[in-house]
């Protein structure tokens, strides 16, 4: 009847307005980790020197005092929060794409490893999801493994910034931060680093799965001296969540960004997502593609106090052949055709 039909109405406005709420909830957690990504560093820097200009400078001198005192704690493995890490708006932010982690084998909690993370994309998007908070269990699925995603070290000279990082297991990408994880931490730890670093972020396009690795072994010899074990992961619909001006060798676009990667630490991009109201305006919102990071197997590794090149290599070797197995094994499954070749340069 007609009562039938206007409760019928009002349910299905109900479950419409609900999806319409979920969706603007995982905008809005992307939307403040881009930001956080891009600005946050500068803007609590430029924040924190305008109280000192105030009446309220007692705060900011207070802050700037305990970041004296806490100045090393990015090196000694951080100040995680459990907390931070199971927020909701980190189910929201994996939600958006989704992000989803794949599990191919057991962690041995009696070892520690180094996670070679690729392609890194624009922003590494899903390394953070995944291995930063816990909306994809990374703790359950690797039951006593501490993941600790290492980033650039100059955002742990960024006030506000370097503390936000550090509460999702997030620490520099240092020897010392490395080392003090792997050999005065226990075990069970994973160092994850996404090795193609801003390089690999030049080239990152739709539809592209190349990853520079060819002469990135810095991270092998690391292993090689902790005796951790490596394992590639692959993060398939990495590179599809934004688009990129990819400038030609040679060009004067080119050489402004390998300048800033050689003397910064980063390489600036010019890139768009989605706008922030429509997914057919250019905005900084990432696109909501899938990505699938998948962990590979563990390759064993002995531990050499002072390995030479040649064992450095062999190893290199072996990770750089799991790491195109494993892309082989799981490309069509997550959406790539069988005639897909993993590029590495």
């Amino acid at each position: 009847g007609t009562g039938s039909n206007i409760l019928s109405a009002l349910q299905d406005l109900f479950w419409l307005s609900k999806s319409k709420v979920e969706k603007q909830l995982q905008i809005i957690s992307v939307l403040q980790w881009v930001l956080t990504f891009l600005i946050m560093g500068i803007a609590c820097t430029l924040i924190l020197m305008y109280i000192l200009c105030t009446d309220c400078w007692a705060i900011a001198a207070l802050y700037l005092a305990w970041l004296v005192f806490d100045w090393n704690t990015p090196k000694k493995g951080g100040r995680r929060s459990q907390w931070v890490r199971n927020w909701a708006i980190w189910r929201y932010f994996r939600d958006y794409f989704p992000v989803r982690l794949v599990k191919t084998h057991n962690l041995l909690t009696t070892r520690n490893y180094i996670f070679g993370y690729h392609p890194h994309g624009i922003m590494g998007l899903g390394a953070f999801c995944n291995f930063s908070t816990e909306a994809t269990g990374v703790s359950q699925k690797f039951p006593g493994i501490r993941p600790y995603l290492a980033t650039l070290a100059g955002n742990f000279r960024m006030p506000i910034l370097r503390d936000y990082l550090m509460s999702g297991g997030i620490c520099p990408v240092n020897r010392d931060s490395i080392d003090y994880i792997l050999s005065k931490n226990g075990s069970g730890n994973a160092i994850v680093i996404v090795v193609g670093g801003a390089a690999e972020s030049l080239n990152c396009t739709p539809g592209k799965n190349s990853v520079t690795l060819k002469n990135r072994k810095g991270f092998v010899k690391l292993a090689l001296r902790h005796g951790a074990d490596l394992v590639p992961v692959y993060s398939f619909g990495e590179n599809e969540v934004y688009k990129q001006v990819i400038f030609e060798e040679g060009s004067w676009g080119r050489w402004v960004q390998k300048k800033f990667q050689k003397h910064i630490g980063f390489a600036p991009c010019i890139f768009h997502g989605r706008g922030l109201f429509s997914s057919n305006t250019w905005g900084l919102l990432p696109y909501s593609k899938p990505i699938t990071t998948v962990v590979g197997e563990p390759i064993t590794i002995p531990k050499i106090d002072n390995p030479c090149q040649k064992e450095v290599d062999f190893y290199h070797s072996i990770y750089v052949n799991s790491l195109i197995k494993l892309f082989d094994k799981y490309k069509s499954k997550f959406g790539l055709p069988e005639s897909e070749v993993l590029e590495v340069n």
